[in-house]
């Protein structure tokens, strides 16, 4: 298993209104981060990430594939257009900035997925640009070719978890394909 491939729209879109009422001013780089570290410490502790979105090694740290097209299809200048299906939920100012129009709706997120997702905001929410950025530049990130998906494993590993954790892991996504 290389990387996560369930991507939860509805999940993902929630979690970054939770994010995003909780920082004063919430863009894109510092989303993408605290949604990488909660997606790391969920997968760890519980088996399953939070958004399923798989992580691209980009220059400034790990950015979750999907939610950057849905951002960028928001802001106008995605691959694909965004038809008013995301901007119900948030708009994007001064290019980065997310701004969020609902509420979450936490129904959507389990107890675990709010626990996280509350003290990652904690942790790393007051952070400058580039301490968050420093701070995700780890093993999982050093060890994938810049804008390349990164491991699920090197994830796992960069957590502390060890082998029979990552077989674990394997044997749960191959079951899970299956069905």
């Amino acid at each position: 298993m290389n990387t996560i491939n369930h991507f939860n729209k509805n999940k993902s879109i929630n979690a970054v209104l939770f994010i995003a009422g909780k920082i004063k001013t919430c863009d894109f780089h510092k989303t993408f981060k605290i949604l990488y570290f909660s997606d790391r410490e969920h997968l760890s502790k519980y088996g399953r990430s939070i958004t399923g979105d798989t992580y691209i090694a980009m220059q400034d740290g790990p950015v979750p594939t999907n939610l950057y097209d849905i951002f960028k299809s928001v802001r106008g200048d995605g691959y694909f257009k965004d038809k008013g299906n995301f901007a119900t939920f948030f708009e994007v100012t001064s290019w980065n900035i997310i701004n969020p129009i609902l509420e979450p709706n936490l129904k959507t997120l389990s107890k675990t997925d709010i626990e996280i997702l509350t003290s990652n905001v904690e942790i790393y929410g007051k952070l400058s640009w580039q301490e968050i950025r420093d701070i995700s530049h780890d093993y999982a990130w050093e060890n994938t070719s810049k804008d390349r998906p990164m491991k699920i494993k090197d994830i796992l590993l960069e957590a502390g978890n060890d082998s029979s954790y990552l077989d674990y892991i394997n044997m749960r996504a191959t079951i899970s394909k299956s069905f």
